[in-house]
């Protein structure tokens, strides 16, 4: 569903050192490699005690794969990718060497029904326990044989509130817009928004009504200046665009790195809304690829992603929703974010919410196809 998630790119790379969102020294995970793993590792080549990951980019605290690595004795090592499509992509060539990937809800159903992931053995990470009972047994991966949950979030309007001159609170605000906007480059993600907007399923393979999302979009596209492919944050921060269609937690670090930051001159110039009509919930997940080369190790690292004080320390770096209940239970999750609706929505915020799933190989096509006519029709 979703492109890479990149904080910050250019003169952005200044910013980076923002103490709201700073590890906690003080707070350590308790979380003990299984004494099964340790010993397995002892028992493979030094060049081999290696976890590789695939993971979407600046995705994870600081500490996540060192404090692992530490724990059971490995190395892991990280590789990021650009969208969902790609892991398909490259896993359908054969899998050349993943432990874990990162694949969001929307893809979870088409790399099961191709075999590209494997089944995960749900004993062997007690942690899943402190999931959030709203993220067990989702509809893309029933009774969770394939999938953990990493993070969630939304996809909402990002907006400079100076340039904008008012809240924005619905799609009709973006639409209307007199000004510079963004949408993201994700044809199902932008058309599912349109297709809820005019009454139909947002998960439609009917190809009329995938037209019909198409034209809607292109009507409602006259302000917008780019299709930007996750970097709209950065066009919003720059000021070359004043509202971006993006990822909640792409626009809180740039709203936290601004209040972190005043000599920037950009504390409280922007804001993020989910649109009242209604908008996409999506969650990432790990899963291992099938004929993953340390698939004990890949099990051990989802049970210790799982850990409480680990989930709040990638929830508090990236500004996304932790799935781990325990740890918002315990108050582990910086307050300013815990308490923020718009990265853990009301229940009547939530129920505007909606997923967007694998429509299947055929109807992929055809998104694709009416994307790529909207492109054209919009001039981008």
């Amino acid at each position: 569903m979703k492109i890479a998630r990149k904080w910050f790119a250019g003169f952005c790379l200044s910013l980076l050192t923002v103490p709201v969102l700073a590890q906690d020294e003080a707070a350590k995970t308790t979380w003990t490699c299984p004494a099964d793993v340790v010993a397995l590792v002892q028992t493979l080549p030094e060049n081999d005690r290696v976890l590789n990951w695939w993971n979407w980019t600046t995705y994870e605290a600081d500490n996540t794969r060192s404090d692992f690595g530490a724990l059971c004795g490995v190395t892991v090592n990280e590789d990021n990718f650009a969208n969902n499509e790609e892991v398909i992509a490259k896993l359908r060539q054969g899998n050349p060497g993943y432990d874990l990937i990162v694949p969001t809800s929307s893809s979870v159903e088409l790399l099961i029904r191709e075999g590209l992931v494997q089944p995960i053995d749900l004993s062997k990470i007690p942690n899943f326990a402190n999931v959030s009972e709203h993220l067990v047994n989702p509809v893309y991966d029933p009774d969770n044989q394939y999938t953990v949950p990493y993070q969630w979030g939304t996809l909402g309007i990002g907006y400079n509130k100076e340039a904008v001159g008012k809240e924005v609170t619905s799609w009709d605000d973006m639409w209307t817009f007199e000004g510079n906007v963004a949408w993201v480059d994700d044809p199902q993600g932008m058309m599912s928004i349109a297709l809820n907007l005019l009454g139909l399923d947002p998960n439609s393979k009917n190809a009329a009504d995938i037209a019909a999302a198409r034209d809607f979009l292109v009507e409602h596209g006259d302000n917008v200046r780019a299709l930007a492919a996750d970097d709209g944050q950065e066009k919003l921060l720059s000021g070359e665009m004043d509202m971006v269609v993006e990822y909640s937690g792409d626009v809180f670090q740039v709203i936290a790195n601004c209040e972190a930051n005043p000599d920037q001159g950009c504390a409280d110039k922007f804001d993020f809304v989910l649109p009242v009509e209604g908008t996409i919930r999506w969650v990432d997940n790990l899963a291992i690829p099938t004929n993953a080369p340390h698939y004990e190790l890949a099990l051990a690292f989802m049970d210790y992603i799982l850990d409480p004080q680990v989930a709040a320390d990638i929830s508090n770096y990236t500004a996304y929703a932790t799935p781990n209940q325990k740890a918002i239970d315990d108050k582990l999750i910086l307050p300013e974010y815990l308490n923020s609706e718009i990265i853990y929505p009301t229940e009547e915020s939530a129920a505007s919410l909606f997923a967007a799933l694998d429509v299947g190989q055929e109807a992929t096509r055809l998104y694709n196809d009416a994307w790529t006519e909207l492109r054209t029709l919009l001039g981008q």
